[in-house]
């Protein structure tokens, strides 16, 4: 007889079939979408079908559609097909279904028609952790990074890109022309290619040329001036690391303390410039929503929300929206100016006498305000002195005889914000500590590859969809099974 741990008969009829909870363990995360699932109200969240129609076939509720799709972003199961049949052998599934199958074209078509909805289920969850007390810092870290869209490089035009390729394909047609030119003076033994060969080849790329020519009409005429030919809305990014990808800028607010995503957005912007403010008040509402209930004199208690971004969020524009909106925003100024690579002083060796309002060069010399200026929208004070010719400093400041500085009207505000981030020199590398870690988990569970969906509304549900898996599984780590599932029971 073997001596070895044996298993069932399989062909072995049992009289008492042993109930299906029993194979799931009371620690499995699975209880906890069941519960987090149950307790919403999907009808205002917007569920299509949340009430069932009284006549007609009976469609699959959409709670037991969302399970699938929160059970598939949190065990890195994406597409459809694949959900489709984890339904038929994940024992998981089978249970929070109920042994419900649904096809693949019905799980792709709820992710399509409840985009609105599941980016909602994303921000309730949010709110559980601020029940949860999760949420206690009030230091915000925002970055943005760059996701692959369902569209090949090749599959992207830029003004640059097309014209690079138009002339790739000109020298091509030049060299065939010049070989079919001189295919009469070799003996036909010689010959690489027939002429009828070359003629072909020369009018396939004609063709081609011709294709880029409306597309290089298409670039012009978007306003972007770059078109995607699989996903429209995909854009060509620069990478931070070097090189370009075409995707999706996705941006996140992430808290200091447990690497909650407190707010994201999909956005097809090519730069982070001008996310800095709307990320900020997305951040602030949610958390705002905490203190809401809570007695006015303690709401007055709350610090200030502080967000912290790296040097590519800096415009001065949105980082004094924040500051009109009690948000602190710590964000670097990257040295833009091209009189340091010439080795003259830029504005940044200037002092600001406010008393005065007088600028203060570095030799001593003041320039004093002359007159307002309007450039891109926005009112400019000029300062100016005339004593540059004697100074002995002048190689080092202008080439001219008068040395101008240009002082915003509201430059008040980005000089106590750069005041403030020096109080605070470590924010900074805080920042990173925060910010980079949701980036890797998430993009570690997507794979080597990228979203699956089309269009920027549907790949905000996608994107929805991961941060949604994310927090779940930073919850359950941080608080635990059971006291979660009791948490969204009593709510």
């Amino acid at each position: 007889m073997k001596r070895f741990i044996e298993g069932e008969n399989r062909f072995q009829s049992t009289l008492f079939p042993e109930s299906l909870d029993d194979y799931i363990a009371d620690d499995n995360p699975v209880r906890v979408i069941d519960a987090f699932v149950d307790g919403l109200d999907l009808k205002q969240l917007g569920f299509e079908r949340a009430e069932p129609s009284a006549t007609g076939r009976p469609a699959y509720e959409p709670a037991v559609m969302l399970k699938i799709y929160v059970y598939g972003y949190l065990n890195r199961l994406t597409t459809t097909r694949v959900l489709e049949q984890e339904t038929h052998r994940n024992v998981d599934l089978i249970w929070l279904t109920g042994r419900l199958m649904p096809d693949h074209k019905t799980i792709g078509e709820f992710r399509r028609k409840n985009r609105k909805a599941i980016r909602r289920v994303c921000a309730e969850f949010v709110g559980i952790c601020r029940e949860l007390k999760l949420f206690e810092q009030v230091i915000i870290a925002i970055d943005g990074s760059k996701f692959k869209a369902v569209n090949s490089r090749d599959k992207n035009f830029t003004r640059k890109s097309i014209k690079r390729r138009m002339k790739r394909l000109q020298e091509h047609i030049d060299r065939y022309l010049t070989i079919l030119d001189e295919a009469d003076k070799r003996a036909p033994e010689e010959h690489k290619y027939t002429a009828e060969e070359l003629a072909d080849k020369i009018a396939s790329m004609k063709q081609q040329m011709g294709r880029l020519q409306l597309i290089e009409e298409q670039v012009q005429a978007h306003p972007d001036k770059q078109v995607s030919l699989t996903d429209p809305d995909a854009r060509s990014m620069a990478k931070a690391g070097g090189g370009s990808t075409v995707g999706y800028n996705v941006q996140t607010a992430v808290d200091s303390e447990n690497h909650l995503i407190v707010a994201h957005e999909v956005t097809n912007a090519t730069t982070d410039r001008s996310q800095l403010a709307a990320m900020a008040a997305k951040a602030k509402a949610a958390l705002d929503e905490e203190t809401s209930e809570e007695a006015p004199e303690e709401a007055e208690a709350q610090e200030e929300l502080t967000v912290v971004a790296d040097a590519g969020y800096y415009k001065g524009e949105q980082i004094v929206e924040c500051y009109e909106a009690g948000i602190k925003a710590l964000v670097p100024k990257p040295e833009t100016s091209s009189s340091k690579a010439k080795g003259r002083y830029s504005k940044a060796d200037f002092r600001y006498d406010a008393e005065h309002n007088e600028y203060v060069c570095p030799a001593g010399q003041r320039l004093t305000y002359r007159f307002d200026s309007v450039e891109h929208n926005q009112r400019l004070w000029v300062y100016m002195t005339y004593q540059c010719s004697s100074c002995p400093q002048q190689a080092k400041c202008t080439t001219s005889k008068a040395r101008r500085i240009k002082r915003w009207e509201k430059e008040r505000v980005l000089e106590a914000a750069a005041a403030e981030l020096k109080k605070q020199p470590a924010a900074m590398r805080l920042r990173k500590k925060i910010v980079e870690h949701p980036y890797g988990t998430i993009k570690h569970c997507m794979g080597a590859t990228h979203f699956v969906m089309k269009r920027l509304p549907n790949v905000q549900a996608e994107m929805s969809l991961h941060v949604l898996a994310y927090n779940l599984r930073r919850v359950i780590n941080i608080v635990g099974v059971p006291k979660l599932i009791a948490e969204l029971q009593a709510a």
